[in-house]
């Protein structure tokens, strides 16, 4: 484990230590939690962001796609528990 220090304008520190009172914690855990949730977080978004690049990229490469609103009445019926037909991929309308 490393040591990395902080500089915290004095209103935000006082706002976290007071957090982290409520919380029934210390203040440094309280901030080692904070830093753990963003970077999870930014984590997250980055995969997203990954996979929505290589949808997109399978999409531009095939020219085929399925419109949002033939997916979205799938999806639908899905969740209401009916039996759905899977819609299939075309080519786009340019």
């Amino acid at each position: 484990m490393s040591t990395t220090t902080i500089r915290l304008p004095d209103e935000l520190k006082f706002r976290v230590a007071a957090a982290a009172k409520r919380a029934g914690t210390s203040t440094h855990s309280f901030i080692l939690d904070a830093i753990a949730k963003k970077t999870e977080q930014e984590d997250q978004r980055a995969d997203f962001d990954a996979d929505a690049e290589d949808r997109y990229a399978r999409i531009a490469t095939s020219g085929r796609t399925i419109p949002w609103q033939e997916m979205r009445g799938y999806l639908e019926e899905r969740i209401s528990g009916k039996t759905a037909t899977r819609p299939l991929a075309r080519k786009l309308a340019r």
